[in-house]
C-alpha cells in the first residue's frame, strides 16, 4: 500500500513570561494532556510527605467498595502525627475514611483504608508501588499509605506526583473527595467535622482540589488543582517555604499565557489536493485540544498519513493525522472513511448498464 503525506501549518497568537518560584522542585502540568508549562528540578527524588495520600486515595477508589462499611480495627492504635482520631470497633463507609484521609491528612485513615483494601498495610503498599509503575511514576517508592518519614518515608518527585494526580482527577470520585471543604459526619462513636486543609479552596477561586503534607525530613510539600476557561492545571511544590503564594502565581502564569486551543474537531474533513479518496467521505471520531502559546505559534505541524487501500468498507481506518509540535509528535487521530451518497448512485447506474448486456 502507497502513502499519501500531505502537510498543514496552523497560526496561534499568545504571549507569555518568566516567572521563579521558591521551592526547590516545582511542575505545573495540563492535567488533559500532561504537557509541562514549567518546571523547576522536576525529576528530583524527595520525601514528599502526606501527599503521598493521594496514592492511598487513588486505590481505595479503584477498589470499588466506598460504600462498604468498615470496622476499625487495633491498627489505629499504631498511629501518630495528624488524624482523625477514629477508634476502634467505630464504624465507617469507606468513602467517610477518604473523606477524613484528603480533607484532614488521617494517619488513622490511612492505617485502616489499607488494612481494609489489601487485607494488611504491607499488601497494601504494593499495590500502591503497582500503580505507581502503571501510570508512569518511573522515580517513586512508597512504603507506607501516609507519608510518614519515620515508616521509611515515601519518596517521589514532582513530576510523578503531577502524574498521579492528573491521572487522579479523571476519577469523579476523586475529584469529588478533594474539593470539599467541610465534611460531616455521624458514626456510632462519635460526630465529626472535618474542614479540608487546602487554603487554597477559599484563597484561591480557580482551585478544584489537592493535598498538603509535612514532615521535618519532606518540608511544606503541596498539590492543587485549579480550572479555568476549560483549562485544567495542576501544581506541584516540594520544600516550598511560600507554597500558598507560589501555586497562586503558577495557575495565573499558566492562564494568563496559554490557551486550550481546538486542534482538530471530530466530524467530516477536507483534505488539500487529497485525489485517491474523492468518492469517499473522510472523517475523525475526536476532538482534540491543546494548550498553546504565542511562541508556538508556528511550530505547530499537521501531517495526514493516508493508505492507499484498493477495497473500503464504510468505516474502514485508511490513515492517521499526526499532530507535532517543535518536531514532536504530541497526537496521533485515526482516520476514517465512508462512500458519498453520490458514489453509491453512480455504482447503481453502472449496475443497471451491466445488466442490460
Amino acid at each position: 500500500m502507497k502513502k499519501i503525506l500531505l502537510l498543514l501549518l496552523i497560526l496561534i497568537p499568545i504571549s507569555i513570561n518568566a516567572l521563579e518560584v521558591s521551592a526547590t522542585s516545582a511542575i505545573l502540568m495540563d492535567t488533559d494532556s500532561n504537557r509541562i508549562l514549567y518546571e523547576k528540578n522536576i525529576n528530583d527524588v524527595r520525601s514528599v510527605a502526606s501527599i503521598s495520600k493521594i496514592m492511598t486515595a487513588l486505590i481505595a477508589i479503584e477498589s470499588g467498595k466506598l460504600d462498604n462499611k468498615v470496622i476499625i480495627g487495633d491498627e489505629v492504635n499504631k498511629a501518630y502525627g495528624s488524624g482523625i482520631y477514629i477508634k476502634e470497633g467505630e464504624i465507617l463507609t469507606l468513602r467517610d475514611l477518604l473523606y477524613g484521609l484528603m480533607l484532614r491528612s488521617g494517619n488513622d485513615a490511612a492505617l485502616s483504608i489499607s488494612k481494609y483494601v489489601g487485607g494488611n498495610t504491607k499488601n497494601f503498599v504494593d499495590m500502591m508501588n503497582e500503580k505507581a509503575n502503571m501510570i508512569g511514576m518511573n522515580h517513586t517508592t512508597f512504603n507506607n499509605p501516609s507519608g510518614l518519614d519515620q515508616d521509611k518515608g515515601n519518596y517521589s518527585t514532582a513530576y510523578d506526583m503531577a502524574i498521579l494526580t492528573s491521572y487522579a482527577m479523571k476519577l469523579d470520585e476523586y475529584r469529588k473527595i478533594t474539593s470539599t471543604k467541610k465534611y460531616k459526619l455521624t458514626t456510632n462513636k462519635n460526630t465529626y467535622i472535618w474542614n479540608n486543609k487546602n487554603k487554597l479552596l477559599w484563597a484561591y477561586k480557580y482551585t478544584t482540589g489537592g493535598k498538603t503534607g509535612y514532615t521535618e525530613i519532606a518540608k511544606r510539600t503541596l498539590v492543587s488543582t485549579a480550572s479555568k476557561d476549560n483549562i485544567n492545571l495542576v501544581v506541584v511544590t516540594l520544600n516550598d517555604g511560600n507554597d500558598w503564594q507560589d501555586h497562586k502565581d503558577l495557575f495565573e502564569y499558566g492562564f494568563n499565557n496559554y490557551t486550550n486551543m481546538s486542534i482538530l474537531k471530530k466530524g467530516n474533513i477536507n483534505i488539500t489536493n487529497e485525489k485517491y479518496y474523492e468518492d469517499y467521505t473522510l472523517y475523525i471520531k475526536n476532538n482534540y485540544n491543546y494548550l498553546m502559546n504565542n511562541d508556538e505559534a508556528s511550530d505547530l505541524l499537521l501531517k495526514y498519513q493516508l493508505e492507499k487501500k484498493r477495497k473500503i468498507k464504510n468505516g474502514d481506518c485508511i490513515g492517521k493525522i499526526k499532530v507535532y509540535l517543535s518536531d514532536k509528535l504530541i497526537h496521533e487521530e485515526k482516520i476514517f472513511a465512508k462512500e458519498k451518497k453520490l458514489k453509491k448512485h453512480k455504482n447503481k447506474i453502472s449496475e443497471w448498464i451491466d445488466n442490460l448486456w
